[in-house]
C-alpha cells in the first residue's frame, strides 16, 4: 500500500522542479489527480492548459472524455485511478514533449509508480506509450493488448483528445474500441 507521507514527500519536490526549460513558462506543475492507493494508474502525455491553470491531471475536455470513458465500463477515475502524465509541465502551444523533456521528467513518474504500485498501468496514446514503454510501435497496432512488464500489466488505449476528434460510436471506430479495450481492463481489475 502506498505510504502517503512518502508520496505527499515526493509531490513537493516535483512541485519545485525547475530540471527543463519547461519550469520557465508553467503556472503549475500537475502532479496528478485521483486515488494514489488505488490499483489503476493512468498515464498521459502532458498537462494542457486547463490543467497548467488548474494544477490537475486531466480536467479540460480530454478530462472529461477520458472520465466518461473509464465510467462506461463502470470505473470512477477519481476513487479507482491515479491519473499523472509523462511530463508535469505544460509544453508550449500543447506540443509533444521533447525528448530531453521527457528524460528529464521521467523519474517522477518512475517513483510515483513506485510508490503507488498499480496492479494495471493504462497507457493513453502514442507519446504515453511511446516514451513509457521505449517503443515505436503505433498505438493503432499495439491499443487493447496487454503488455506485461515487472509484475505490471499495461493497456495502451487511444488518447481521449483523438477520441473528441473522432466521435462515433459505431463498431469498430476509436470510441468503440477503447470502450473494448476499457472492458478488458475492468475484468482485470475484478481479478486483481
Amino acid at each position: 500500500m502506498v505510504n502517503l507521507e512518502k508520496f505527499n514527500l515526493l509531490e513537493k519536490s516535483c512541485v519545485s522542479c525547475t530540471k527543463c526549460s519547461l519550469s520557465k513558462e508553467r503556472i503549475n506543475v500537475v502532479f496528478g489527480r485521483g486515488n494514489p492507493k488505488a490499483k489503476i494508474l493512468i498515464i498521459g502525455e502532458g498537462p494542457g492548459q486547463q490543467e497548467d491553470e488548474q494544477g490537475l491531471a486531466f480536467v479540460g475536455r480530454a478530462g472529461k472524455m477520458l472520465d466518461k470513458s473509464f465510467l462506461s465500463v463502470g470505473i470512477d477515475t477519481n476513487t479507482d485511478c491515479y491519473i499523472s502524465n509523462i511530463v508535469k509541465c505544460r509544453p508550449p502551444k500543447n506540443r509533444k514533449p521533447k525528448n530531453n523533456e521527457v528524460e528529464n521528467c521521467i523519474t517522477w513518474l518512475s517513483d510515483q509508480i513506485e510508490l503507488i504500485n498499480p496492479k494495471i498501468i493504462v497507457l493513453a496514446g502514442s507519446t504515453a506509450v511511446q516514451s513509457y514503454l521505449n517503443t515505436n510501435q503505433p498505438i493503432s497496432k499495439i491499443r487493447g493488448k496487454w503488455i506485461k512488464r515487472d509484475g505490471i500489466k499495461y493497456m495502451p488505449i487511444f488518447h481521449p483528445s483523438y477520441l473528441l476528434r473522432n466521435p462515433s460510436d459505431e463498431k469498430g471506430k476509436p470510441k468503440w474500441l477503447t470502450r473494448q479495450d476499457l472492458k478488458k481492463v475492468k475484468k482485470e481489475l475484478k481479478s486483481v
